[in-house]
């Protein structure tokens, strides 16, 4: 793991031989937090750009378990961009982190772990508010 910003990335353990390979992500060793809710993305098209968003609680975990993509991290101060090509790297984003995601590949499969359930109070929306509470 190595530390930028509010984010981590994380390189999980490949298991492979001539058969394939095979990732397991286990609580306590590579997930820094309990796993409350998973969702994923796909059939994303090639010029949508998602995100657009922070959180003010809300810690995540991003796989492309397929093809690739670019997350943009911003913490009020500082930009990051970080391209996500390998099923075997996660990237971990802390809470209060605006994120877009953009540069999806016709194949992405973007997984995502989350510490907590869907809730829409936690969600900053706007990119000005989100500068704005970040200077408190």
């Amino acid at each position: 793991m190595y530390n930028t910003m509010d984010m981590q990335l994380i390189k999980f353990q490949s298991h492979g031989d001539e058969r394939g390979s095979l990732v397991a992500i286990e609580h306590g060793k590579e997930i820094p937090f309990d796993v409350k809710r998973i969702y994923y993305l796909y059939d994303t098209k090639t010029d949508v750009a998602r995100g657009f968003h922070a959180h003010k609680k809300l810690k995540q975990i991003l796989i492309a378990v397929n093809g690739s993509c670019t997350i943009i991290l911003d913490d009020g101060k500082e930009r990051k961009s970080v391209k996500l090509t390998n099923p075997d790297e996660g990237l971990f984003i802390d809470s209060f982190v605006w994120r877009e995601m953009h540069d999806f590949s016709e194949d992405c499969t973007l997984l995502v772990l989350a510490n907590s359930h869907y809730d829409e109070a936690d969600y900053i929306r706007s990119y000005d508010k989100f500068l704005e509470m970040a200077k408190s």
